[in-house]
């Protein structure tokens, strides 16, 4: 029985066909990846949180040194968070990290370290939505269930020429609903990375390469020539930016301070070079108020680059503000000194990495 959705499919379009092509293209052409060696959940579970928001080949490396230092959901139950934060430095979203680290823990305690191979139970854990969900479920357990991400929306849309607006959050709900009812129920696990390969190598959002489309016969968009205009998105808000001085002190012992970020919010427990906004200083200003405020006086060297960092929501903008400071001066921060060769064992983000090259401390 098919699954009533609010978007129809159209009468003429053979389902069975479009799987067989879909998923016998992707059993020839399928690329060989780390996670696709087995289809053991916990490594797929981590290969698609990885995956969010970053390309494969940025994701290869990372996955492979994380499963070597992490090989089971009892390693990396077991791991200290910092430790875990670390193996992910470089990667960005760092909530991603944080997140499987809960979930896994979870894992070990509710469900003896067996991955759960149902819908309510994986629900439940920390950081798996709809689409993770899925792609657990149908890759490593051959179920039928929807693994829905922009690259699907992309590809069903043409296919099905389709023109709900796929930045719309009902919208993922309508096609999670159109492939339950598109989808193999013989092998999911192949038609669900079928689509995403084809929306990864061929169905791209600039230029589709049509000509080598193995569903081509079965695109409505390509029949009509308006691959160009699917899917439809309405553009994201414009990114806010935000300013501020990043102070990198350093004492005559040739130590440098560090803080570590709150345990909520953007970056959370990661590691930095004091942050202050720019909303109520001017860098004169700033320097002039810091000095009073902890009874020292800084040695500023100049000349450094400002950094820029952009997130998927902000983009921050950071002056470096380097000091030096004697070292029986004390500041009201909480934070540690440490040597230039122990900042690399500290889990720093991405942004702040840049800091770090750009002072030239790595």
């Amino acid at each position: 029985m098919t699954q009533s959705t609010s978007i129809s499919i159209p009468i003429l379009f053979n389902r069975e066909a479009f799987q067989q092509d879909l998923i016998n293209w992707y059993n020839e052409i399928k690329r060989d990846l780390p996670w696709r060696e087995n289809q053991d959940p916990y490594r797929i579970w981590v290969s698609e949180i990885m995956l969010q928001q970053t390309q494969v080949d940025t994701v290869i490396p990372y996955f492979e040194q994380f499963m070597e230092r992490y090989p089971t959901v009892y390693d990396l139950a077991k791991a200290d968070q910092q430790d875990v934060l670390k193996s992910w430095e470089g990667l960005g979203y760092y909530s991603r990290a944080r997140n499987l680290h809960e979930a896994v823990k979870e894992v070990v305690t509710s469900y003896d370290g067996i991955v759960p191979n149902k819908k309510k139970e994986l629900k439940k854990l920390k950081g798996i939505g709809s689409y993770t969900q899925g792609a657990i479920l149908s890759i490593a357990f051959n179920q039928a269930e929807p693994a829905v991400d922009g690259n699907v929306m992309r590809v069903m849309s043409r296919v099905l020429h389709i023109e709900e607006d796929i930045a719309r959050p009902k919208t993922k709900k309508m096609f999670e609903d159109v492939i339950s009812n598109v989808m193999s129920q013989e092998d999911p696990s192949s038609f669900n990375q079928g689509l995403m390969e084809l929306g990864a190598l061929i169905c791209q959002p600039k230029k589709p390469k049509c000509e080598q489309c193995p569903v081509q016969q079965h695109c409505l968009a390509y029949e009509r020539e308006t691959q160009a205009a699917l899917p439809v998105k309405t553009k994201a808000k414009k990114q806010k930016r935000e300013a501020f001085f990043t102070i990198v002190l350093k004492n005559e012992d040739d130590q440098y301070f560090i803080e570590q970020r709150p345990e909520n919010g953007l970056l959370a427990n990661m590691w930095q070079f004091p942050m202050f906004s720019q909303s109520e200083f001017d860098e004169k200003d700033f320097i002039n108020w810091f000095e009073l405020e902890h009874g020292v006086k800084l040695s500023v060297h100049s000349d450094y680059n400002q950094v820029r960092h952009v997130f998927s929501h902000v983009i921050w903008e950071l002056d470096l503000i380097v000091a030096e400071i004697k070292s029986q001066d004390s500041i009201n921060l909480e934070g540690k000194w440490v040597k230039v060769n122990e900042l690399e064992t500290y889990p720093f983000p991405n942004v702040q990495q840049k800091v770090v090259n750009e002072l030239g401390l790595n």
